[in-house]
């Protein structure tokens, strides 16, 4: 958690689509005042309260302001407001954030992939935007700052600021669903948006079903694995996790103290007089489900007709998005459903629904908070929806129900209360006659229960949540890089390989000195490998093995020409002086017994394939379902236990493989067969997969060992990747 003093030194720069301040202008000049509602008034207590920037667009086109409005505007927003301003033009503003942001990602994440347009301008439109964006905060940030990046609209800028920033502290907050992998896979350009939110070292949502949402997709749309919602990106690690935001809890229950407040409250509880109230607060917007909801208590007079003239639906929808054709279609269909209702069951003196289509003043809303029996919060899919916490904090006597759609990410939190599905008309109309039976005592327990879960974790404890994860993974990430081969390790290898007279350089091969290849045939080594080894093994002080899981004759037709030592199928042959020789007799009897479980798994796995070596079985899974083999793995391993007991042979697993070998058959035994061969006084070891970890534990101490990759390892150091290996290799050979 960030402590006062830490705030002070630490700067926070909050980047978002908006700033919270709105620009005016008011008889020809421009006035500026703080925003309400959405993320401005979210964080609005938490960034007042620390060494804060927050950085966005200042809400107006760059064609409506000089230059010369431009820097005033520019100069207040930084002294006054502790905010940095973003313009864009009218063509940003239609393509970015009107275009891509709300006409393709808002629809596709919200599951309404029938409004959803996918457009190539929109798309170019919005990497340029939030390039933007990156090159403004690339001239602000300093070394020590916090970068919180929020929301759908800027999911590309992490990437961005990753490749200008390496070192930055980056978190990125999605504030909206994140759709499962059949939904989000419809974007052309989704692994684009993947990579973009992947250059945050925090990625944080609401729930954790947006989580699994998101690893699922990088798994299957990037090939990243993960381990406890950790995703190794190059040479970062990056972590997932769910944060639900919280609210200015106290701003709420302390809303009937408000003088404001309880004069609002009053001049309406004198219009609505004994009326029960049922409250309706949201966006004008597709996802709310308002004509769902209106159909659902057009029903509910229908079946409860007992409840006419005693009930009134105070609905407000307050306008968004109004130029949009979806929009306009949507208020119509809703204004004409409000006018139908109250024609069919209104009587003189009594209006079902009182409609309002406007903002409300934080004053009026916390009075309909304060005077509301109930609150009808039933969104089609929300990301969390702060309205249903606020009404709750804000029934300081405990009196009022919570009538919430079981696809709001606040449903978690809120779980005390009466939980619809909100297509269900009859489910909710349900709900709304138990909201109005239910005794005040069963109130106050269930939303006392609420209350307390909502003042622990609101809104300031949140974001100290976040930003404390996001320290706790910078460590993570220093604590791996510390083992990263750095130039002063580089040029100790390459003093202590010139001094030396005996050198022993044992070397993995598939994605050690060559890349991963979906089909094994095809990693045969290029020319520049070729060269390398040959460098290598011209100088007479070197001894250089490769030791691999390949079979001896794939390695005979790639190495067969080079003064090269091999080891082939992971430690059962050696090569050495042109002759081919088992460590030890193995049988391989036991292969037709295991080959028929294999092939069955291949049948059920589309994509995988079977390898069989003269003393292996190798299941092949790289081009496979990722969803698909997280089972399958599980799956063919307990079949095989079962099946092994007593064959004396035992299952590895390497990388999107699992191989079947012999008891005893590893790396370590060729590298110990060469290691006990002279008194080296230079050995190097480089691998990445898991069989090239006994190799490093049987190592001397004096030995240089380097793993491929980030990770847990035996390995001394790490490389970020095989090309790395191969510029180590080539500053190695020219250092005779």
């Amino acid at each position: 958690m960030i402590k006062e003093d830490e705030g002070s030194r630490h700067r926070l720069l909050i980047v978002s689509n908006r700033l919270p301040i709105t620009i005016e202008r008011r008889k020809g000049n421009l006035r500026l005042r703080r925003s309400v509602g959405g993320l401005a008034t979210g964080l609005g207590a938490f960034y007042q309260s620390y060494n804060s920037m927050w950085i966005g667009w200042c809400g107006v086109s760059s064609e409506k302001i000089s230059g010369e409005e431009k820097n005033s505007v520019r100069r207040e927003l930084i002294t006054d407001w502790d905010s940095h301003p973003i313009f864009l033009s009218r063509k940003d503003i239609r393509m970015y954030y009107h275009g891509f942001s709300n006409r393709t990602i808002w629809p596709l994440f919200h599951y309404f992939t029938h409004y959803t347009v996918y457009n190539k301008d929109f798309w170019s439109s919005y990497k340029e935007v939030n390039k933007l964006f990156c090159d403004e905060i690339v001239k602000i940030a300093k070394p020590d700052d916090i970068i919180w990046i929020h929301d759908y609209h800027l999911m590309y800028l992490p990437m961005c600021l990753r490749e200008k920033l390496p070192n930055a502290k980056i978190g990125f907050f999605l504030h909206i669903p994140f759709p499962s992998f059949e939904i989000f896979r419809l974007i052309p350009w989704r692994k684009e948006v993947l990579k973009g939110i992947l250059g945050a070292d925090l990625i944080g949502f609401h729930i954790y079903d947006y989580v699994r949402h998101f690893l699922s997709s990088v798994r299957r749309l990037l090939g990243y694995e993960y381990v406890l919602n950790t995703i190794t990106v190059g040479n970062r690690i990056v972590k997932v996790d769910a944060f639900p935001m919280g609210i200015d809890y106290m701003r709420f229950a302390d809303s009937a103290n408000n003088e404001a407040v309880k004069k609002e409250t009053d001049r309406m509880r004198k219009r609505v007089k004994d009326q029960k109230i049922i409250l309706s607060v949201d966006r004008l917007d597709y996802t709310k489900g308002l004509p769902q909801r209106l159909k659902a208590f057009d029903h509910f007079l229908d079946t409860y007709p007992e409840y006419k003239n005693k009930v009134t639906l105070i609905m407000v929808a307050v306008p968004s998005r109004t130029g949009v054709e979806t929009y306009i279609q949507l208020k119509k269909e809703v204004d004409e459903m409000v006018g139908r209702i109250n024609g069919k069951h209104g009587t003189f003196g009594w209006l079902p629904i009182w409609y309002l289509y406007r903002f409300l003043s934080y004053s009026s809303l916390a009075s309909l908070y304060n005077l509301a029996d109930v609150a009808l919060v039933t969104p089609l899919r929300d990301g969390m929806n702060l309205i249903a916490k606020e009404y709750i904090a804000s029934k300081t006597n405990g009196r009022g129900v919570l009538i919430l759609s079981e696809m709001a990410g606040s449903v978690k939190e809120l779980c005390e209360a009466l939980v619809v599905n909100p297509n269900d008309k009859q489910e909710v109309s349900q709900a709304l006659f138990e909201a109005l039976k239910m005794s005040e005592i069963e109130q106050v327990t269930c939303n006392k229960t609420m209350q307390k879960r909502l003042k622990r974790y609101n809104v300031t404890q949140w974001a100290n949540d976040f930003i404390d994860g996001l320290y706790k993974t910078k460590k993570l990430q220093q604590n791996l890089f510390s083992r990263h081969l750095s130039k002063k390790i580089e040029e100790d290898i390459i003093v202590d390989y010139r001094r030396s007279t005996k050198r022993l350089l044992l070397l993995d091969y598939d994605g050690t000195l060559i890349p991963f290849f979906t089909r094994p045939e095809k990693a045969e080594p290029d020319k520049e490998i070729l060269c390398l080894l040959k460098t290598l093994t011209e100088d007479r002080r070197n001894k250089v093995v490769i030791i691999s899981g390949r079979d001896r004759k794939t390695l005979d037709k790639w190495f067969g020409n080079l003064n090269i030592s091999l080891s082939a199928e992971h430690g059962v042959w050696i090569k050495e002086d042109s002759k081919w020789n088992m460590i030890e007799p193995l049988r391989n009897n036991w292969k037709e017994e295991i080959r028929s479980v294999l092939e069955l798994y291949v049948d059920r796995t589309p994509g995988s394939f079977l390898e069989e070596k003269e003393y292996s079985l190798v299941w092949h899974y790289r081009k496979a379902d990722p969803e698909l083999t997280s089972i399958r793995v599980g799956e063919l391993r307990d079949d095989l236990e079962h099946l092994i007991t007593n064959l004396d042979i035992c299952v590895m697993e390497g990388n999107k493989v699992i191989e079947i070998k012999n008891v005893g058959v590893n790396k370590a035994r060729p590298a110990l067969y060469w290691l006990s061969k002279l008194r080296w006084d230079f050995i190097l070891s480089i691998g990445d997969d898991l069989t090239d970890e006994d190799i490093f534990d049987i190592l001397p101490e004096h030995a240089y060992s380097i793993k491929v990759g980030y990770g847990v390892s035996k390995a001394k150091f790490n490389l970020g990747s095989y090309l790395k290996v191969r510029k180590l290799i080539k500053k190695i050979g020219a250092a005779q």
